[in-house]
């Protein structure tokens, strides 16, 4: 009886609280919302018309963030028992068995039904619409796919970029042109960033069972080559609008800058396999894309 007690108040402390809570927050995987927020914030200013209503912007991501974090948790969730099997992952709290499924696909469901719903009261229904169906996309269509088909990465793309497209719709109300010319940009920026990852844990994806690169592509050429041109297809699709913008001359000085500078990491990583420079390629994207988004608001106002 008194071993019990001691268990009980164990789980009940201020720190197991703390450290249960902090696994929560991992499963909603702070670090990949923290880039959908700041695209999310990125299609609401560009699709908004006339002053930028801050409390619009607000709700549309609180309601992003939900749905975003019930998808992180659902999608591990989904792929606990490969995560079991990577380095980097079998740490997290489903595989360390931290938290149980049950508890997690109860989370996820509540995080998510709770953002959408919140985008279609207090936003509007079309950015609710676009915020479900990246979900369903995402955790439907390319998780089962990351370990049948190394087209995974393209198919991933289309639901890693909706986010601008939940920020415009949350502003606007609709999406038109400029809203898809937006959603190319980050579609474009997904390949470099994640098949570069892919090339840094390739070994941890094959130990899982996960085909992020093709099985024909052993030293990593054909993937180095794809990083190279959806690299300068990104670059090309974001220094054209700037060309006969009629606005300050430093929105097409810096995009121009931003460019040659991911470029130049990313010709490195064409003449090399190292994992060292295919991680610099992931931080210059990770800096590269911020900036565009931050030239592209610039140049607006």
């Amino acid at each position: 009886m008194a071993a019990t007690q001691v268990m009980a108040d164990q789980t009940t402390s201020p720190q197991a609280l703390a450290s249960r809570l902090r696994d929560y927050y991992t499963l909603t995987k702070p670090e990949v919302n923290l880039l959908i927020l700041i695209t999310t914030s990125a299609g609401y200013y560009l699709g908004s018309a006339g002053a930028l209503k801050i409390s619009g912007l607000v709700d549309t991501l609180i309601g992003t963030l939900l749905v975003a974090s019930g998808t992180g948790t659902l999608n591990q969730f989904m792929e606990r028992t490969y995560d079991a099997q990577m380095r980097r992952t079998a740490k997290r709290p489903l595989p360390s068995g931290r938290i149980r499924a049950n508890e997690a696909l109860l989370f996820g469901v509540l995080l998510s039904l709770a953002g959408g719903l919140y985008l279609f009261v207090l936003v509007n229904a079309l950015a609710a619409l676009i915020a479900i169906a990246t979900l369903l996309s995402y955790l439907l269509v390319y998780t089962p796919l990351k370990r049948k088909t190394a087209l995974c990465t393209l198919l991933g793309a289309v639901p890693g970029a909706m986010p601008t497209l939940i920020g415009w719709a949350g502003a606007s109300g609709s999406v038109d042109r400029s809203a898809w010319f937006l959603y190319a940009i980050l579609f474009l920026w997904q390949f470099p960033h994640f098949l570069a990852i892919a090339l840094m844990y390739r070994e941890d994806y094959d130990r899982a069972g996960y085909q992020m690169l093709p099985r024909f592509d052993i030293d990593g050429s054909f993937t180095r080559g794809e990083i190279v041109i959806f690299t300068v297809a990104l670059v090309i699709t974001t220094i054209l609008p700037a060309v006969g913008h009629k606005g300050p001359v430093l929105y097409p000085l810096g995009m121009a800058a931003a460019g040659v500078f991911f470029l130049y990491y990313v010709a490195k990583l064409a003449i090399s396999c190292s994992r060292a420079v295919a991680t610099r390629v992931v931080h210059a994207s990770v800096i590269y894309l911020p900036v565009i988004l931050a030239m592209m608001l610039f140049g607006r106002s």
